[in-house]
C-alpha cells in the first residue's frame, strides 16, 4: 500500500534536504508564554517584526487555512572551508556560497510538486525564513534535533549547521515524535559567547548578539560591544563551533554552496579598502547582500578602529 509520508522523507533525501520530519498543525502552546516573555523582555531589540503577527506565528493554521501538517526540513550548510587570511573580518559559514533563500525555496517547490503529482489536488505553501513561523519548534516537534542552550536546534547526528525549512500543508500525514535533550550539563556556548548574549540557558537576548548586531541591528553598533567582537562582521558562528555535536557536522555537497573564493580569500586590508563596486561584485548571490555596502563598512570600522 502506497505511503504518502514515506514517500515525502524519500523525495527529501532525493532532492538533497539533510532530514525531514513531520507534525501536526496546531497552535504551539508551550512556546506562548515563552514568545509573550521574550518578547516582553524586549530581547528581539530592533526586529520588531518579531512582534508581529503573534498569533500566526504560533498558529499555522491561521497561516495556511486548513493545515494539517506541518513538514519540516533540514539543509545542510557545513563547510570545513576557512577563511584564508586569520585576520580578516569573519563571515559566518552559511554566507560562504549563494544565498540559501533561493537555492532551498526551488527544492522546497519541487518537493511540493512531486507530493502533488503523487497525492492529487493539495493546498499549502513553502517558507525558507520567509514568514512568521517558529521554525525551530516545529522542528523539534517533528523530532529533527531539540533546542539547545544556545537557542539553536542540534540533532544528535548531524549538529547544528543548517537551514530549517517547511511545508504546510492541508494533508493528513503521519506524524512523528520529538526527541530528547541532550545538553546535559555542558555550558560551552553560553561560556564562549563573546558579548555574554546567552543571559541563561535556552535563553537569547538578541539584542547582544553579534549576529543581530552585524546584520539586523541598522543604527550605529553601541561602544558596549567595543573589542567584544571577536572580528565578526557578518554573522556569528561562536555558538555553534565550540558546540560538541557539531564533531559530527559533515560538508554539504550542495554545488550552491561552495565557498565563494573571492570571499573567503580576501584580506584583512581588502577587506578594511573595500569598495562599493567590490562589494557588489563578490555578494550578487549571497546573503551578505542583507547588511548593504554601508552596513559591512560600519561592523569593519567598528572591530578594528581600536586595534
Amino acid at each position: 500500500m502506497f505511503n504518502t509520508t514515506e514517500f515525502i522523507k524519500q523525495k527529501s533525501k532525493e532532492l538533497g534536504f539533510l532530514s525531514c520530519g513531520i507534525s501536526k498543525a496546531g497552535f504551539l502552546e508551550k512556546e506562548a508564554p515563552k514568545l509573550e516573555r521574550w518578547l516582553n523582555n524586549n530581547y528581539h531589540g530592533k526586529m520588531s517584526y518579531m512582534a508581529n503577527h503573534f498569533d500566526k506565528r504560533l498558529d499555522p493554521t491561521l497561516l495556511v487555512p486548513g493545515a494539517k501538517s506541518v513538514i519540516s526540513l533540514l539543509f545542510n550548510y557545513y563547510s570545513d572551508k576557512k577563511q584564508k587570511d586569520s585576520s580578516a573580518p569573519k563571515i559566518s559559514k552559511y554566507a560562504y556560497g549563494k544565498d540559501y533563500h533561493f537555492v532551498i525555496k526551488d527544492r522546497l517547490k519541487k518537493l511540493f510538486e512531486l507530493i502533488k503529482n503523487q497525492v492529487g489536488d493539495i493546498g499549502g505553501r513553502v517558507f525558507v525564513d520567509s514568514a512568521p513561523i517558529m521554525e525551530k519548534s516545529w522542528a523539534e516537534k517533528s523530532g529533527l534535533g531539540w533546542v539547545g542552550k544556545n537557542t539553536n536546534l542540534i540533532s544528535q547526528k548531524v549538529g547544528s549547521f543548517f537551514f530549517i525549512c517547511e511545508i504546510i500543508t492541508d494533508l493528513e500525514l503521519e506524524y512523528d515524535h520529538p526527541v530528547t535533550d541532550h545538553c546535559g550539563s555542558c555550558t560551552a556556548c553560553i561560556d564562549a559567547c563573546p558579548t555574554e548574549a546567552l543571559i541563561a540557558p535556552y535563553q537569547l537576548d538578541a539584542k547582544k548578539c553579534i549576529s543581530y548586531l552585524t546584520i539586523e541591528l541598522k543604527d550605529e553598533i553601541s561602544e558596549v560591544f567595543k573589542n567584544k567582537m571577536d572580528n565578526w562582521a557578518f554573522g556569528c558562528d561562536v555558538c555553534q563551533d565550540v558546540c560538541p555535536w557539531n564533531r559530527f557536522s559533515k560538508n554539504n555537497n550542495e554545488k550552491e554552496f561552495t565557498p565563494n573564493e573571492e570571499i573567503i580569500s580576501m584580506t584583512k586590508n581588502e577587506w578594511l579598502e573595500i569598495t562599493d563596486e567590490v562589494f557588489k561584485k563578490i555578494t550578487k548571490n549571497s546573503a551578505i547582500k542583507r547588511t548593504k555596502y554601508k552596513g559591512l563598512k560600519r561592523n569593519i570600522k567598528f572591530i578594528y578602529n581600536d586595534k
